[in-house]
């Protein structure tokens, strides 16, 4: 019996930033723009593994949970490399290894204010099959779902109807090409969740709503899920049972690079939910592993082991959640 079972992509990343001077002045209007023809020298380069399946079934295992991977890859070098970090990571993989087929690939350019921009190649990730997972052999307590594609969208809401009908609790954490889709097309997925963990415009994507009412947004996608986790950037976060509004209020923190940060968030928090926190104690360990993620580059390096986030969620300088009713 697993404690979770994560459902996603996996990917190569490739990180580079360059100071190339014709790069810079149409970075600063929010653009990354590269010249035709040309060849730019590249500064840095950092290369890890991604993927919203991988990424947060390494920090639950990391957080001492079992923890099993359901996905699709390749039989490429790239596929190998991932299915071999997993192992040292103690995941256990579920999914399908197909023959002749690749695994995704982003190149991440990382941006001069620390932001980034993602040219994500999917490969198999999309084209994860029913027949390819065998659902009565996934015994586990929660299955935790990130963003899936294709057919793998396709499989994604069987396997979520199938949590339903046994009763195994659900997390979804959507991306904002998913969250576009809106709450017709998210409802057999949102219908069986017992969590739900997004960010604000993913949110409104959702809810069919352009506000800034945080408490709207709550309310509304609350009426379907027992429990809505909402990020809002450098505002902090905010949390809804039905009943209390837990705001999270959070200062400046170091920013080298934001990828993974929203898995490392979303795993966290459920983390604490599995290991009987409450809620507040699961948003604060939510948060020390995405502070952590976000202060170094790589969705999956600087994830916390219990021991290493225990430590950082005693720190007062972390955050501060308040609560009220709503």
């Amino acid at each position: 019996m697993f404690d979770v079972i994560t459902v996603g992509s996996a990917s190569v990343d490739a990180f580079i930033s360059s100071k190339s001077k014709s790069i810079e002045l149409l970075r600063k209007k929010h653009e990354i723009c590269l010249p035709i023809g040309s060849k730019i020298l590249v500064d840095y380069l950092h290369m890890d593994t991604g993927g919203g399946g991988t990424n947060c079934a390494v920090a639950f295992a990391r957080l001492g949970l079992k923890t099993g991977w359901v996905g699709k890859i390749g039989d490429d070098e790239n596929s190998k490399h991932i299915l071999n970090q997993m192992k040292k990571e103690k995941v256990k993989f579920l999914g399908k290894i197909k023959k002749g087929g690749s695994t995704g690939f982003s190149v991440i350019i990382i941006g001069l204010e620390k932001d980034r921009t993602i040219l994500a190649y999917k490969g198999i990730n999309d084209k994860l099959k029913i027949s390819d997972i065998s659902l009565n052999k996934l015994k586990t307590k929660w299955f935790y779902m990130g963003s899936l594609l294709g057919e793998s969208f396709k499989t994604a809401e069987k396997i979520a109807q199938y949590a339903k009908k046994k009763k195994i609790k659900l997390a979804f954490n959507p991306s904002p090409y998913v969250a576009r889709m809106g709450f017709k097309k998210l409802k057999k997925i949102i219908s069986a969740c017992n969590l739900l963990v997004l960010n604000k415009e993913e949110a409104q994507d959702i809810a069919h709503r352009k506000t800034n009412n945080i408490d709207f947004l709550l309310k509304k996608l609350q009426k379907h899920v027992p429990l809505v986790v909402i990020t809002d950037g450098k505002r902090g976060a905010y949390a809804y049972n039905g009943i209390d509004k837990y705001t999270m209020h959070v200062g400046k923190q170091k920013i080298i690079e934001a990828t993974g940060t929203g898995d490392s968030f979303a795993s966290g928090v459920l983390a604490g939910i599995i290991l009987g926190y409450d809620i507040e104690k699961a948003m604060r360990l939510g948060y020390a592993d995405g502070v952590s993620v976000l202060s170094h580059i790589g969705a999956k390096e600087k994830l916390l082991t219990r021991p290493q986030a225990l430590k950082a969620m005693k720190s007062k300088k972390l955050c501060r959640i308040s609560r009220k009713k709503l």
